[in-house]
C-alpha cells in the first residue's frame, strides 16, 4: 500500500498507508484523530522556479497529446532538409547510398518443403 501524506490544520502533516482506493478519502490525524485532507507535496525546486517557466511546462504538458501544427516555417525547414538529403545521396556519407551495403542484402531461399534459409553472414540467426 502507498504512503500518502494528509495535513492536519492543528498539528500539520503527517502520513499515513491507504490502498488506492481510499486515496482520495480524509484520514484521522494521530494526534487529535480529527478527518484532515490528503495533500499532494510539492518539490522546492517547482516553487523555486520562475514564474515563466512553470506557465510554459504547464503549457507543454496540456498540449502533449495535440497534433504538431504545420506552420510556414516548419514546412521551409522540412523542404531544406529534405533539399539536404537530396543533394547528400550518392556522396557515400548516407547509410542507405553506401554502395556496398546492397551486396549486404541477401534474400530468403524458400527450400521444396517450404521451409526458407537465409544464405548470410549470420549462420547463427533463426528463421521463423
Amino acid at each position: 500500500m502507498p504512503v500518502y501524506d494528509y495535513k492536519c490544520n492543528d498539528h500539520g502533516l503527517f502520513h499515513d498507508l491507504a490502498s488506492m482506493n481510499e486515496a482520495a478519502l480524509p484520514c484521522a490525524c494521530p494526534q487529535c484523530g480529527k478527518l484532515s485532507a490528503r495533500v499532494i507535496m510539492i518539490p522546492p525546486e517547482v516553487l523555486a522556479m520562475s514564474p515563466a517557466r512553470r506557465q510554459a511546462i504547464a503549457k507543454n504538458e496540456k498540449a502533449v497529446h495535440q497534433p504538431i501544427i504545420s506552420s510556414v516555417d516548419s514546412r521551409e525547414d522540412l523542404a531544406q532538409r529534405r533539399a539536404h538529403a537530396a543533394a547528400k545521396k550518392g556522396c557515400g556519407c548516407s547509410d542507405n547510398a553506401h554502395p556496398d551495403r546492397s551486396s549486404l542484402r541477401q534474400q530468403a531461399i524458400y527450400l521444396p518443403d517450404g521451409s526458407k534459409v537465409f544464405p548470410s553472414q549470420r549462420p547463427w540467426m533463426i528463421s521463423h
